[in-house]
């Protein structure tokens, strides 16, 4: 508890919360007023959707001296946590102009390849015990800073399912899980959805709570945290093509889905009536933070169909083999500027459905 109270201390700051986010049925509000105001798209209503991007290296630092070497930067030879910072929060307003309104993070990053089979780093923000490490602290509190500054939210994961085995038990995980909730509620931020875990149901997790079975548990236990009479929003995401479960349905504020591996449009509103269908589901909004699919010039692709059924969506973009640097939000050293052809077609795309441009 000293260490979370010298953390809360040193890094909690003026409190601003000027961005709010809020849900009023299936919709996301800002400030009051529903995302989008007014905004139609080919007959669908994209007012109340939560439009997003997968940004979850904001943070990223590697504390494995020789994985590290592997995210050097080519102007230096050296792999730099503050500059990857500080280049993230350069590009938010960029980003913002063109109708993104949310960028997905973690205080356990993700896969710097995009998918991997092992995963020697160690990107995590929580120590063994699950203390929150107060660098990790810093650098999350300045990407939130500048998303309340920005008018945009910030979907906030715990926890990677290729770095939850670097806490030493299930007692650590609920340390970590209480360290960073009452981190946010002390920082004053008011833009903040929580993504417990990035899918909950992929094999890889070490820990049973962070399983499909249990983690309605920590979702509770983050929802059930309060200060000053307040509360988070809190969910929890399921891997490509997964259908949330009952016990999540029931304990959650929003859905998140994943559109990895569904190579069909027609399976996301397949996936969106069966998780509308599931029991215990009532009206609240379905979010897809993870889909790594684009086709954004074809007249059906993942995201024209998600919004279809009003239904957001959020881009999941890595860097391949072999491609240059100017590719991949996922995979450090990340160019956070719209440098390739892939993301101008996203961030294109993203304009013309939202009217930003």
């Amino acid at each position: 508890m000293k260490l979370l109270a010298s953390i809360l201390c040193l890094f909690s700051g003026v409190v601003s919360g000027q961005t709010i986010v809020s849900i009023v049925g299936e919709d996301f509000h800002i400030n009051g007023k529903p995302t989008y105001q007014g905004r139609v798209w080919k007959g669908h209503r994209i007012e109340g959707l939560l439009l997003n991007s997968r940004m979850v290296q904001a943070t990223y630092d590697d504390l494995n001296p020789e994985s590290a070497k592997r995210w050097a930067y080519p102007d230096t030879g050296k792999w730099d946590a503050e500059r990857n910072v500080s280049e993230f929060i350069a590009a938010m307003p960029e980003w913002k102009s063109h109708g993104l309104l949310a960028i997905t993070v973690n205080f356990q990053g993700g896969s710097p390849e995009g998918y991997s089979k092992s995963q020697p780093w160690i990107s995590g923000a929580f120590s063994e015990d699950g203390s929150l490490r107060p660098e990790f602290a810093a650098r999350m509190k300045r990407v939130l800073d500048a998303a309340d500054a920005n008018g945009m939210a910030v979907i906030l994961g715990y926890f990677y399912f290729g770095q939850d085995q670097r806490l030493k038990d299930e007692a650590a995980v609920i340390h970590a899980t209480d360290e960073a909730t009452n981190w946010i509620l002390a920082g004053g931020w008011k833009n903040v959805l929580v993504e417990v875990n990035n899918e909950t149901n992929i094999k890889a997790y070490d820990h049973d709570i962070l399983r499909p079975a249990r983690i309605h548990e920590l979702i509770e236990r983050v929802h059930n945290t309060e200060r000053d009479g307040r509360h988070l929003l809190v969910g929890t995401s399921y891997g490509g093509g997964a259908i949330p479960k009952e016990n999540v349905v029931r304990a959650t504020d929003f859905l998140l889905l994943h559109g990895n591996g569904v190579k069909n449009p027609a399976r996301i509103n397949e996936m969106i009536k069966q998780t509308r269908a599931v029991a215990g589901y009532k009206p609240m909004p379905i979010l897809f933070n993870e889909d790594d699919h684009e086709n954004f010039d074809q007249p059906t692709n993942n995201f024209a169909a998600a919004i279809a059924d009003h239904v957001s969506w959020g881009w999941f973009d890595f860097r391949r083999k072999g491609e240059a640097l100017e590719e991949g939000y996922q995979s450090p050293p990340v160019n956070w500027g719209i440098s390739s052809a892939r993301k101008r077609a996203f961030f294109g795309y993203l304009s013309e459905i939202t009217g930003a441009r």
